[in-house]
C-alpha cells in the first residue's frame, strides 16, 4: 500500500492583475464557450511567469505552474523560495483556501493549517469558543477536543486570556493558540506557513519542538515555510525549492539549502572590494585580495596552510587598526573568528597617506570541506569601524584533517577553534 498522502498533479494558479474581477465581459463570454465546448480556457495559454522584479506586459500572471511532487507519510517537507515565488500560494491551495486553476491535488487525511496570523479564528469569538470551532471543523468531537482544551491553552500561554475574544489578543498570541490548535489536535498533516517568525524566541524553539514531536515521534506529514535556514535545516528532512512560480529543485534539505543558497546569492559582485558596504569618509579602497585573487570566490586547497588578505587604499588622517575575518556558513552560522587585536590588543599603526596592508592567516590543522562565506573588517578594536564588507566573497574549501579529538580553545594564529587533546595531554 502506498504510503503518499499527498500528490501534486501539474497544480497551477494564474492571477489577473489590477483590479478584482475577470476584466471583461467579452472575457467572460470567451471563457464560457470554450467550457461549454471543452476547450481549454483561453486565457490560460498567455500568462506569463511570476516574476515580480519584471515589469508585467500582460494582466495575466502564473502564481504557480506545472508543480508536480508527492509527499510521504512522516515527511517533514521545508518549502523554500523567495518572497513572491509562490509559496504561500501553494499552501492556501493544499488547504483548500483557493482552488487551483489548472491540475489537481490528492491528499490522504486531515489537514490542519496556519498560514497568517489570525486563520480560522473569528473575532468576536473568544479564545475557548475558537478552539472548539476549529476542532469541529477538522471533524473532531466535542469529548476529543475537550481531552486536549488544557493542553492546548498550557502551550499557548493564554490561560488568562482564554474567555477573552480574540479580537484583542496580540499577533504572537493569536500565532500561540493558532498554532497549538494546530498542532493539538492530531490532524495526520500539518501546514505551517512563515507566522512562527512573529513568536517570540521561547515559543518558536518550543513550536520547532513540537512539530519534531509531531513527525518523529507520531509520523504525521509536516510542511513548514519558512525564510530561518536554521530551523529548516534543523526540521525538515526533504526540500522543495520554488522559483517564479514554478518547482525549481527538490532532494534532502542540506542539498536543497545549498542550492537556494546558492541562487540567492547571485547578487554577490564578482570583485571582493565591490562588496563593500560601509567605510569611513576618510578612507578609499582601492583593492582586495583574499586567497590570491580579488575575485569574490575562489578556492581554499587540501594542504593550504594559510589564507592572504591584502587590502590597498590610502587614508587621509593617522589611524589604528587591526583585519578581523569571520567565516560562517552559507545561511550565516559562524564556523571561526580570526580577531587578534580583539583578543589579543594587537594594535596597529600608520600614518596617513597611500597604504598596502597584508596579513598571512594561519588556518586550523581541521578544516571541513564546503563553501564558506567570509565577513571582513578593517576596525580599531572596542573604538571604531573603519570598513565593513559582509559577505564579501565566498571560499570553497577542498577539506583537510591532522588530527582529531580537539577542543574549544583560543588558538595562538586567532582562531577560535579546536585544540588537539593529544598534544595539550603531553604538555601537562
Amino acid at each position: 500500500m502506498s504510503n503518499t498522502v499527498i500528490e501534486f498533479n501539474n497544480v497551477g494558479k494564474q492571477y489577473i492583475l489590477g483590479s478584482i474581477g475577470t476584466g471583461t465581459l467579452s472575457q467572460d463570454l470567451n471563457r464560457w464557450w470554450a467550457n461549454i465546448r471543452g476547450k481549454e480556457d483561453p486565457y490560460l495559454k498567455i500568462g506569463e511567469t511570476n516574476d515580480r522584479t519584471q515589469k508585467s506586459d500582460s494582466r495575466f500572471v502564473w502564481a504557480l505552474r506545472d508543480i508536480n511532487f508527492k509527499v510521504e507519510q512522516g515527511d517533514v517537507v521545508g518549502i523554500v523560495g523567495k518572497n513572491g515565488a509562490g509559496k504561500s500560494t501553494l499552501l492556501k491551495i493544499l488547504s483548500r483556501v483557493t482552488s487551483p486553476t489548472t491540475g489537481n491535488i490528492k491528499i490522504k487525511g486531515r489537514i490542519a493549517s496556519l498560514l497568517e496570523v489570525g486563520t480560522g479564528f473569528h473575532p468576536e469569538m473568544t479564545g475557548r469558543e475558537n478552539i472548539f470551532m476549529n476542532g469541529s471543523i477538522m471533524g473532531m468531537t466535542k469529548a476529543e477536543i475537550k481531552s486536549k482544551f488544557d493542553e492546548i491553552v498550557d502551550f499557548a500561554g493564554v490561560a488568562k486570556y482564554v474567555d477573552t475574544p480574540v479580537k484583542r489578543y496580540s499577533s504572537g498570541m493569536m500565532v500561540r493558540l493558532g498554532f497549538a490548535i494546530a498542532a493539538h489536535l492530531e490532524p495526520e498533516i500539518l501546514v505551517v506557513d512563515e507566522v512562527l517568525a512573529v513568536g517570540d524566541a521561547e515559543f518558536q524553539k518550543k513550536a520547532i519542538g513540537k512539530m519534531q514531536d509531531v513527525s518523529k515521534g507520531e509520523g504525521r506529514t509536516v510542511l513548514f515555510v519558512s525564510h530561518n535556514m536554521a530551523a529548516v535545516r534543523s526540521l525538515c528532512t526533504r526540500g522543495v525549492m520554488l522559483k517564479n512560480g514554478m518547482v525549481d529543485f527538490m532532494g534532502s534539505i542540506p542539498d536543497t539549502l545549498n542550492h537556494y543558497l546558492k541562487s540567492d546569492g547571485a547578487e554577490q559582485k564578482s570583485k571582493i572590494v565591490e562588496n563593500i558596504k560601509w567605510k569611513k569618509n576618510t578612507l578609499k579602497i582601492n583593492s582586495i585580495k583574499i586567497n590570491g585573487t580579488e575575485e569574490s570566490s575562489s578556492t581554499i586547497h587540501n594542504g593550504q596552510k594559510s589564507l592572504e588578505i591584502i587590502i590597498e587604499g590610502s587614508s587621509e588622517e593617522d589611524m589604528n587598526y587591526d583585519i578581523m575575518m569571520t567565516l560562517k556558513t552559507k545561511d550565516g552560522m559562524p564556523l571561526a573568528t580570526y580577531a587578534v587585536g580583539h583578543y589579543f590588543g594587537i594594535i596597529q599603526h600608520l600614518k596617513k597617506g597611500v597604504f598596502s596592508l597584508k596579513r598571512e592567516i594561519e588556518l586550523p590543522r581541521i578544516l571541513s570541506k564546503g563553501v564558506m562565506m567570509m565577513d571582513l573588517y578593517l576596525h580599531h578594536p572596542m573604538v571604531e569601524y573603519l570598513m565593513q564588507a559582509p559577505d564579501c566573497c565566498s571560499l570553497e574549501s577542498e577539506g583537510f584533517q591532522e588530527g582529531y579529538g580537539r577542543a574549544l580553545s583560543q588558538e595562538h594564529n586567532g582562531f577560535m577553534g579546536l585544540e588537539n587533546y593529544e598534544e595539550k595531554k603531553n604538555h601537562i
